[in-house]
């Protein structure tokens, strides 16, 4: 039964794209036999060259000098998060379509609160944790393989790899072949039943070489001489927080951590974790042999520990720049394996970022005189509701919080005959009276379209009517939230990279504005196929030959 509902998802998922006939292969790029996505995420487009007197010829250099920079590329959403930048890229619309708004949101229907991927309708495979149970089924929109996979009769591979479970989930979508991610538990890559059926024997093996406990018995050192690391503050300052806001400098005993995590979850903040999908990547490309026929495989790498480390040490770090020289060692070593097995020639490869990361508001005050601050979303709250409650009586108005979205009990609203536009509508403006708070919007409007096509898209663009809260606000240019139990992930940084190499590329650098939607109807229009329908974003001509 599972099997068959996962199987009626998928037909109703892909039934909004156009049915139109491909172009076919006579005018699509005959040698185009693998789509190489590889999202790095958090990464600032300023590394490429924050860092470039130290990388070597074959990783990031390799892209930069013979593909085609996009150095105006930016993601524009509402929540910032590598949870809502990764079905963007991967589905080419922003959340208003493809629905994920968050990595949690209310469903006032069921009255609970929403996971964007766990799904305890599906099991782990390739380990006995729960760590597996996900699936793609609030993905309301088709991704980059879905559209290949009813492109091609279902002929093309679909994979995607990841240290994250969110990452691996969303960019692969749900006609993948696998999706596979790091187990915290055990250090073993899973996957979830709603992608196999079976674990492959080659994975088997992969995690029978224990590379994750071998990584574990390491300390993680500078590739480099300390004194090297002129791109980054000195390596003992006060504006890291480190490893349980005590551990900040080199070298990190990896096994202490470890001990203290309780889980190989903290080697994801480390470049180890990265080596762990790139050896993972090139192993699957070699079993499921990806790039050996004419039909255009997908394979999308999401490297995820500048995601975890820009948390613990900032952009600016030793540790920063330390893991990005070792990523570029991983990207080489990618890519020459690539270009060995089936040619880079034959290969379309983008090199791009689900978000970016911002500078932390003590560095950006105390090191540089920057206008910044902290807002608390608690205190804002917290005397929100009291002012509801000297408004509109006592009551529990507010039902959920999460991020920059504010949800009401609406049916007390109801209940006591108020209006629920002028409810929102003195909420928002009670919202924007806090310092810090550029501004709080009522989603009234956005079910209106009151705002659609005013400086107000970004929220509008990621404003989901039955997922999305009552109020949605941002903060000013500089200011970051701070929550006094729980840490958060913020970035106000809506510029990415965006590097394509391949057959059909014209290379050089291109100022011209590109979104990030603009990735997946582009990568139609090389293929040769019809633009799927739903796709919000442009074909960036001008990269083209």
């Amino acid at each position: 039964m599972k099997i068959l509902f996962r199987e009626l998802s998928i037909f109703l998922i892909l039934s909004v794209f156009s049915f139109g006939a491909a172009r076919g292969q006579s005018s699509a790029s005959p040698k185009t036999k693998l789509v190489l996505v590889i999202n790095v995420e958090q990464m600032r487009s300023d590394y490429l060259v924050r860092y470039a007197d130290k990388f070597q010829n074959d990783g990031f250099l390799r892209l930069v000098n013979h593909g085609a920079v996009c150095s105006n590329a930016s993601m524009n959403l509402h929540i910032q998060k590598c949870v809502t930048g990764v079905p963007t890229l991967m589905t080419g619309a922003y959340p208003d379509r493809h629905g994920i708004i968050n990595e949690i949101w209310m469903d006032r229907l069921k009255e609970k609160q929403v996971d964007a991927v766990e799904d305890k309708n599906y099991i782990t495979v390739g380990s006995d944790s729960n760590e597996g149970q996900r699936s793609a089924k609030q993905l309301l929109s088709p991704t980059l393989g879905d559209g290949l996979k009813l492109s091609t009769n279902g002929n093309a591979k679909v994979f995607s790899v990841s240290l994250n479970d969110y990452s691996a989930v969303l960019s692969s979508g749900h006609a993948a072949d696998g999706a596979y991610w790091m187990d915290n538990q055990t250090g073993n890559m899973i996957s979830s039943s709603y992608y196999v059926d079976q674990f492959p024997s080659w994975a088997f093996s992969f995690n029978a070489k224990q590379m994750v406990e071998s990584f574990a018995n390491r300390d993680w050192t500078t590739l480099l001489p300390m004194g090297s690391y002129e791109a980054s503050v000195e390596d003992d300052n006060t504006f890291e927080r480190g490893y349980y806001e005590k551990w900040n400098t080199f070298p990190y005993d990896l096994k202490k951590l470890i001990s203290t995590e309780g889980s190989y979850r903290v080697l994801k903040t480390t470049p180890y974790g990265n080596r762990l999908i790139k050896d993972f990547a090139v192993n699957l490309i070699e079993n499921e042999r990806l790039g050996r026929d004419d039909v255009p495989d997908l394979l999308t790498i999401n490297f995820s520990s500048m995601d975890f480390a820009n948390n613990l040490f900032g952009p600016s770090s030793v540790e920063m720049e330390d893991t990005y020289l070792r990523l570029d060692q991983d990207i080489a070593g990618l890519l020459d394996y690539v270009d060995k097995n089936i040619g880079l020639a034959n290969t379309l490869v983008i090199l791009t970022s689900s978000c970016s990361s911002s500078y932390s508001v003590d560095f950006l005050q105390q090191q540089y005189n920057m206008p910044a601050g902290y807002v608390s979303p608690e205190s804002m709250v917290a005397l929100l509701k009291s002012y509801l409650n000297i408004t509109y009586g006592q009551g529990n108005w507010v039902e959920f919080v999460m991020d920059q979205q504010i949800y009401f009990n609406r049916q007390l609203i109801e209940k006591q005959k108020i209006s629920i536009d002028e409810f929102m509508s003195k909420a928002a403006s009670f919202i924007n009276q806090f310092e810090g708070v550029k501004i709080a919007l009522p989603s009234s409007g956005f079910e209106q379209g009151d705002y659609a096509t005013s400086l107000l898209t970004t929220i509008s663009k990621s404003y989901n009517f039955k997922r999305s809260g009552d109020i949605l606000f941002m903060l000013e240019d500089g200011w970051q939230p701070q929550f006094k139990y729980r840490k958060v992930v913020y970035t106000d940084n809506t510029h990415i990279p965006m590097i394509w190499m391949g057959s059909g590329i014209h290379s050089g650098r291109y100022r011209g504005e590109v979104d990030a939607i603009d990735m997946v109807p582009t990568i139609f229009d090389i293929l040769g196929y019809d633009i799927p329908s739903h796709c919000s974003g442009r074909v960036i001509e001008e990269i083209l030959r």
